[in-house]
């Protein structure tokens, strides 16, 4: 039996992907490896209000430690200093770049891209570009291996921050159990409490500018009046980015485009569910997780042929050119029309899902684990 360190301080809701990535990893480790050990590094004063900790704490492999080190903190530097932390470890998982960058003990990190370095419009500023670029490559040193989502994630770690290939272990991410086609009566309620109307195609995700919303509003222009659909983007809205508000208002299109910022977690899949296609533009993903989502929950997906989206989707998606505004919206118009297409796609997509899981994950990545060791 090895123990196992994972860094669990990111399990909190400053980090809502990297938690979850972190907590699912953890649970699915725990089940996968009965017979090994995993401590499980915390903060209790932390604001967590996603993920029951106990629950990990319940296992019989699992450990929890608590710390007094919160994230982005000079103290977390010191963490590799307690023995009670690092004791008969085989290593450190870190699943994230910013991380105690001296430790006494094999360092696995996750970086899931380095979507800064790759599109700097992202995190305008020089000066932040350079602290990422910095922080990102101390966490690459530190380590033996780093674990990235996709392939496209593996190749652009590998251009921007030069980490041989041999390095770099590519393990896909899940969707979460709780995405599964939803039942009517719990799309009619979301829908309710959302005030959507029964037809209407779905974009979940942030509004930043990878993301593409500017071509989608476009195409919807073209597209709208030929549907009885609406487009509903949803998600976390950033108000840096109003670009997406500003072309609806420009093209007069209010009345057809819905933006409902900051869905309900246990509200998604009813949204997704409901959705007769849910599109997804960006122009770079590291993985593509909410199109895998969408698939789990039986939507038909429309997504863009960019890098870690088309990986993702291994055919089970409709893609189209993310550059070309004529494009998406023949492939949006199309796939509303077409309930054979839908149909088809829909089955495809749930195929293409049940191939990702959080125990091929968790298999996945302790295979990692006992190669550093």
């Amino acid at each position: 039996m090895s123990t196992f360190v994972l860094d669990g301080r990111y399990i909190q809701d400053h980090f809502p992907g990297i938690g979850r990535y972190a907590f699912n990893l953890a649970e699915a480790l725990a089940r996968v490896a009965p017979d090994e050990s995993f401590r499980i590094i915390h903060d209790p004063r932390l604001v967590n209000t996603r993920y029951d900790l106990d629950l990990l704490a319940r296992r019989p492999n699992v450990e929890l430690m608590r710390v007094a080190a919160p994230t982005f903190s000079l103290r977390e530097q010191w963490l590799g200093a307690r023995r009670a932390l690092t004791r008969d470890a085989a290593l450190w998982h870190s699943a994230y770049y910013v991380m105690p960058y001296l430790l006494p003990l094999s360092v696995v990190v996750t970086l899931g891209d380095v979507m800064p370095l790759v599109r700097p419009s992202e995190m305008p500023g020089a000066a932040r570009r350079l602290v990422y670029r910095v922080l990102n490559a101390l966490a690459a040193r530190a380590a033996r291996t780093v674990i990235t989502f996709s392939r496209a994630a593996r190749d652009g770690l590998e251009r921007a921050l030069g980490i041989p290939a041999g390095k770099i272990v590519v393990v896909p991410l899940a969707a979460d159990a709780r995405f599964g086609a939803a039942s009517t009566r719990e799309i009619a309620s979301v829908r309710d409490r959302l005030d959507l109307p029964e037809a209407y195609a779905l974009y979940l995700g942030a509004n930043k500018p990878h993301k593409n919303l500017g071509r989608l509003i476009r195409a919807w222009a073209r597209v709208g009046p030929v549907t009885d659909s609406v487009l509903v983007v949803a998600g976390h809205w950033d108000a840096r980015y109003p670009e997406a508000r500003i072309e609806v208002a420009a093209l007069g299109l209010e009345r057809r485009v819905l933006f409902r910022a900051d869905v309900a977690d246990a509200d998604v899949p009813a949204l997704i569910s409901g959705a007769r296609v849910f599109v997804f533009p960006s122009l770079y993903e590291g993985f593509g997780l909410p199109p895998l989502e969408a698939m789990a929950c039986g939507t038909p997906v429309v997504a863009a042929d960019a890098p870690g989206l088309a990986e993702v989707a291994g055919g089970a998606a409709l893609l189209f050119d993310p550059l070309d505004v004529g494009a998406l919206g023949d492939a949006l118009a199309c796939a509303l029309a077409d309930a054979g297409l839908r149909a088809s796609l829909r089955e495809q997509g749930l195929a293409r899902a049940r191939q990702f899981s959080w125990e091929r994950t968790a298999r996945e990545t302790l295979c990692v684990y006992r190669a550093c060791r």
